[in-house]
């Protein structure tokens, strides 16, 4: 493991772990813990979250969670994803596989059993499976915009040798202070990582399918593309902007902030925060625009 994995999970837990200080689950929130979707007991478990207050099928929403592809877990977006079924979704928080005990794809082959485990238990837990979003931020950005990119192409799956599920794309995706683009200066502030990322043996061309902007075509799933004034990051919003546009892709892209008040990486996650309360409602506002059967 590399000196900047080890500087990540050791800062960013404690960092973590003074953003939640105080919080618990609130009361108006169900929540199902550590349920398993795959053989491995540690990495391949989920957790579910409804309001109290909501019977039957309810729109889902599945976080891929950040950390720089070898940090976080379900319990660091716990109070996130269940902030987001409080505005009336059931939320998927899982954990996946991390770097570089886990090289890649080993993340997308999570990302993709959890959505099939979202099809063989959708009764069990009130899914509603014509109405499935997702959001991702930063590693878990990069994660979601690659697998929606999959959905929408096959043969970009077939690189990966991953069977994603017939006919199914999510109903739009919310991509928050991302990586798309691994070539450009702001993300060589990630790309030592990469070396742990990546299997030995990568070439040239397997390099070239980290990056997701240049994949996307027409089909891909509406974006609530988003980013802040202080996100080292930003500039990856006007790398996936064009791709979008190109391809007709419904979007939305705001970079949240200003010159009274600087906001940083990933700062919807943190529930202290008025500005991070308006981001989720506003993600979530784009997601109902594009449920089906809407009553």
């Amino acid at each position: 493991m590399s000196l900047l994995s080890m500087y990540i999970r050791y800062n960013f837990a404690k960092g973590d772990r003074k953003r939640d200080a105080g919080l618990t689950t609130p009361d108006d929130v169900k929540r199902f813990d550590s349920i398993s979707y795959g053989t491995d007991r540690k990495w391949q478990i989920l957790d579910v979250y409804r309001p109290k207050d909501i019977e039957g099928k309810l729109p889902v929403i599945v976080s891929v969670h950040g950390g720089g592809w070898v940090y976080g877990t379900k319990e660091v977006y716990q109070y996130y994803c269940m902030s987001l079924a409080q505005r009336g979704f059931a939320v998927i928080n899982f954990n996946y596989r991390l770097a570089p005990e886990h090289k890649y794809p080993a993340q997308i082959e999570d990302t993709n059993s959890v959505i099939r485990w979202i099809f063989a238990n959708a009764d069990t837990y009130g899914l509603d499976t014509d109405n499935i979003f997702a959001v991702g931020d930063s590693a878990g950005g990069h994660l979601l915009s690659v697998y929606a990119t999959m959905l929408n192409d096959k043969a970009y799956a077939d690189h990966y040798h991953i069977d994603t599920p017939q006919d199914f794309r999510f109903n739009a995706i919310a991509l928050n202070c991302g990586v798309y683009r691994q070539d450009i200066p702001e993300s060589r502030k990630v790309a030592g990582l990469l070396n742990d990322l990546l299997p030995k043996g990568w070439n040239k061309e397997d390099i070239e399918y980290l990056n997701s902007y240049d994949k996307i075509k027409p089909g891909y799933p509406p974006v609530y593309l988003m980013s802040a004034n202080g996100d080292f990051l930003k500039s990856q919003v006007d790398v996936l902007v064009p791709e979008l546009e190109k391809n007709d892709v419904p979007y939305v892209a705001k970079i949240y902030g200003d010159e009274n008040n600087v906001l940083h990486h990933v700062f919807h996650v943190n529930m202290k925060l008025k500005d991070a309360a308006l981001c989720n409602d506003e993600e979530c506002a784009f997601f109902r625009k594009h449920l089906l059967n809407k009553s």
